[in-house]
């Protein structure tokens, strides 16, 4: 067989080491919603590394890669958004890994789209499916990425109309470099440089 015709090998065998997990909401009526940028951001991570996210385990659909040189799990929850803690907590503890080595990407109102923040631990910030995972754990040491998502209208917008709306054409075109940068930050993350990444990509 020709080299390059040869299957992806797929991760090294031993212990999962690390695990980032895409915040969203399962089906497709919520694909492309802002709420969703997790499941953009972790789709796009397991492409990249060739594997596919579709097993169903942890209340979630999980897969394997390497990132940054260690066997990490990617998850999508499948508890839907307020409840995602359930399945964090669940791989965690099938693991033992504690929060500091549990990357969470999620989406942020109050960045325009095509900017991220990466922050090594805190607060939910209003964020329903962190507060979920926060209170779950009973950990507030989980690094996270934030996805920029824009935005209400103006104040009388409902929150939750806003967040299950659809990106428009434009927002996706500014979205697509911050979510090669979310990738890129799982990389350093991953290895253990957490600072690096906050200085190239916040």
């Amino acid at each position: 067989m020709l080299p390059f015709l040869k299957k992806n090998p797929g991760p090294a065998p031993g212990p999962i080491e690390c695990m980032v997990v895409g915040l969203g909401n399962p089906g497709r009526q919520y694909e492309r919603t802002r709420h969703n940028v997790g499941f953009m951001a972790i789709d796009l991570l397991a492409q990249k590394h060739h594997t596919e996210i579709k097993r169903i385990k942890y209340k979630g659909v999980t897969g394997e890669c390497l990132l940054g040189g260690r066997r990490t799990l990617l998850l999508k929850p499948g508890t839907f958004m307020n409840l995602s803690g359930q399945s964090v907590r669940e791989a965690m503890a099938f693991y033992k890994l504690p929060p500091e080595r549990v990357l969470i990407l999620f989406d942020d109102i109050n960045l325009p789209p095509g900017r991220v923040r990466i922050r090594r631990k805190g607060s939910d910030g209003g964020h329903n499916g962190m507060k979920n995972i926060l209170y779950l754990s009973g950990s507030d040491q989980f690094p996270r990425v934030k996805i920029g998502v824009g935005q209400k209208p103006h104040p009388a917008y409902d929150l939750a109309d806003w967040v299950l709306s659809p990106f428009t054409q434009k927002d996706l075109e500014a979205l697509s470099p911050a979510l090669e940068n979310t990738c890129a930050a799982c990389e350093l993350i991953a290895k253990g440089e957490l600072d690096k990444a906050m200085n190239l990509y916040n």
